[in-house]
């Protein structure tokens, strides 16, 4: 069964936390609390998490929309920090009353979500795990900071979501990646909300994932492709040196690993 076929098992969940916001989410799995969270990129969905909704068995897995992306309640400010999406990340929970602390998952944008919702409150946290992981442009000169923005802002405008999915989806994966993959990015990609990926890129300008990390205490793991051109190995390896931890090597995979290296991914988030 191909990613987009799996996803029907899945069907999109809505809601509303106590400020009125909402969130929509999918979630699999059997267990009484919920164990895993998952945290998407940049410009994907909670459908990037299908093959491990489709893993989950005793286990009880979230995968949110972020705001401003399905049909999330964007974030407040236009400019918005890491702390807005964590915020919002654990009212959302709060709304789906989670006590247990769980694996939290951020894959690419939603690592620097992720690390700082842990740093936010690392009693809900038992594990962070951050698979290829995005460490921001906040410590980068402001010239070159502003130049990623735009860059990524303008080809937005300049194609829209589905002209910028049908020119990056395939970069997304690793080399002669089957056909079906490609689909499925492209599918996700191709539905993000400008004004949701705006703010999202504004996070990405502002992020400082490797200052979070080295106030992280709880166990964390950290894993990538050795094909992933966006997020490169050495990009992830310098992530999970912060973090004091070794990086984990998928395999010849690229940025999209949930779906092209579900097996690995799966194993090292106690899936299967």
């Amino acid at each position: 069964m191909t990613p987009l076929q799996a996803l029907a098992s899945h069907p999109l969940r809505s809601i509303a936390l106590a400020d009125g916001a909402r969130v929509s989410y999918r979630e699999a799995g059997t267990a009484a609390e919920v164990t895993h969270v998952l945290l998407h990129g940049i410009g994907s969905a909670s459908g990037s998490w299908v093959r491990q909704l489709d893993a989950a068995a005793k286990q009880r897995v979230l995968a949110w929309d972020a705001p401003g992306y399905g049909s999330s309640t964007p974030v407040k400010t236009d400019w918005p920090r890491a702390d807005d999406y964590a915020e919002r990340l654990w009212a959302w929970l709060d709304a789906l009353q989670v006590q247990a602390p769980v694996t939290l998952v951020g894959h690419s944008l939603g690592a620097l979500m992720a690390a700082r919702a842990t740093l936010l409150a690392p009693q809900r946290v038992q594990r962070l795990v951050l698979l290829s992981p995005a460490g921001g442009y906040g410590n980068a000169e402001p010239a070159v900071r502003e130049q990623k923005l735009r860059d990524r802002l303008a080809n937005l405008e300049r194609l829209g979501p589905q002209g910028m999915a049908n020119a990056r989806a395939a970069a997304m994966l690793s080399p002669g990646a089957p056909t079906e993959l490609v689909d499925a990015v492209r599918e996700s990609m191709s539905q993000v909300i400008p004004a949701g990926y705006t703010q999202a890129a504004r996070l990405l300008a502002h992020g400082t994932l490797a200052a979070d990390l080295k106030q992280v205490r709880a166990p964390m793991a950290v894993a990538s492709g050795s094909a992933d051109g966006i997020t490169t190995p050495a990009s992830c390896q310098a992530v999970a040196q912060a973090a004091g931890v070794a990086w984990n090597d998928l395999g010849s995979v690229g940025h999209a690993c949930p779906l092209e290296a579900p097996s690995a991914v799966n194993h090292l988030l106690g899936l299967n």
